[in-house]
């Protein structure tokens, strides 16, 4: 907010497009960019902490803030002005059971397993598999979960919504970023533009070949006039 009200957006572009994942902006440094230049450097100078929320997940029109990879950034800290907004894809409801995993966890459980010998031959199939079928790999772990929140002491499952559900599996998205990039934002009208701007053809380094300018400005408005101009019924208030 800080920033669109300096107008520090005005005259950016959307400098990195992908089609079915995101479309991004906010490096200053593209309001004077050539043609060719690579973009995803620029900031204001400051990166804000990870802010995780289960009830903000990466929707189709999810509005999340960018970073640094985990290796530059163990901390998962947010750019200070670089930002996507989620397309994604619509998700099979068989896939989307698995989100009732902890992947994070189910990974940390299966470190523990493998430091136990007497698990070396279960280990060593995985292994196996995984090299030969990701797919069946992943169903097989996937299927181990119990047994591993028994043997390591972590928990694997966790709640998801009924929304939460619904959503990946009729608007889409991109449910891989969930915990792992801050969301703070959500496009509830003009998903379209999402989609016609995610389609357009780009560069080796996702930049659009036609600048795509960005120009934001603020308008504060009570909770209740957003859900009766827009129909959108914030988290907190189901």
């Amino acid at each position: 907010v800080k920033l669109a009200k300096e107008h520090y957006f005005d005259g950016t572009l959307f400098h990195r497009v992908v089609k079915d994942f995101m479309i991004q902006g906010g490096d200053p440094d593209s309001k004077k960019v050539q043609r060719g230049e690579h973009l995803g450097n620029g900031g204001p100078g400051y990166t804000i902490p990870a802010e995780f929320n289960p009830k903000f997940y990466h929707e189709k029109g999810a509005l999340s803030a960018a970073r640094m990879s985990d290796q530059a950034n163990p901390s998962k800290a947010s750019s200070g002005s670089q930002f996507y907004i989620v397309q994604g894809t619509i998700m099979h409801p068989l896939e989307a059971e698995k989100l009732k995993y902890n992947r994070s966890q189910l990974d940390l459980g299966l470190r523990k397993m493998m430091q136990d010998p007497r698990n070396k031959p279960l280990l060593d199939s995985l292994k196996a598999l995984q090299l030969s079928d990701d797919d069946s790999f992943q169903d097989k772990l996937f299927s181990l979960a119990p047994r591993i929140e028994k043997e390591a002491g972590v928990k694997v499952m966790q709640e998801v919504s009924p929304e939460k559900i619904k959503a990946y599996t009729t608007l889409g998205g991109a449910a891989f970023l969930d915990m792992e990039y801050t969301v703070f934002g959500k496009v509830i009208k003009g998903l379209e533009v999402i989609d016609k701007i995610a389609v357009l053809p780009g560069d080796e380094a996702d930049r659009p070949l036609v600048d795509i300018p960005i120009s934001v400005s603020i308008e504060e408005m009570p909770k209740k006039k957003i859900t009766n101009l827009y129909g959108y019924q914030f988290p907190d208030d189901k």
